[in-house]
């Protein structure tokens, strides 16, 4: 296994052309991602407010949905991350934090 990625020992499924847990759960995953990408898209082009609140009750039910799959699938050892590189952080870091200056209100941000 590479050093750098993150993944919990991996339960085994039946490698069968029929679909098992980890290709129900990638289907539902997937599912949930680009459903949650499109309330999102929704949202920013709402303009009637009630319809905007039940779509964002909606978005918020689908993103925590999203995420509870991504969790389980994680646990099983079905999706795994790479570490960060704490050099490659630092850097994307202090290259971003000039930018703090052009920030409008400077004084709120710390």
């Amino acid at each position: 296994m590479n050093q750098n990625q993150i993944q919990n020992p991996e339960t085994q499924v039946p490698k069968t052309p029929q679909m098992n847990d980890r290709d129900f759960l990638n289907d539902m995953l997937t599912t949930e991602k680009y459903m949650t990408s499109a309330y999102s898209v929704f949202l920013h082009e709402a303009s009637h407010q009630q319809l905007y609140q039940d779509i964002l009750n909606i978005f918020t039910e689908t993103q925590n949905c999203q995420r509870e799959l991504y969790h389980l699938m994680f646990k099983k050892g079905w999706y795994k991350i790479e570490a960060a590189d704490q050099q490659k952080l630092q850097q994307s870091y202090q290259q971003f934090q000039g930018y703090t200056n052009q920030f409008p209100y400077q004084n709120t941000m710390q």
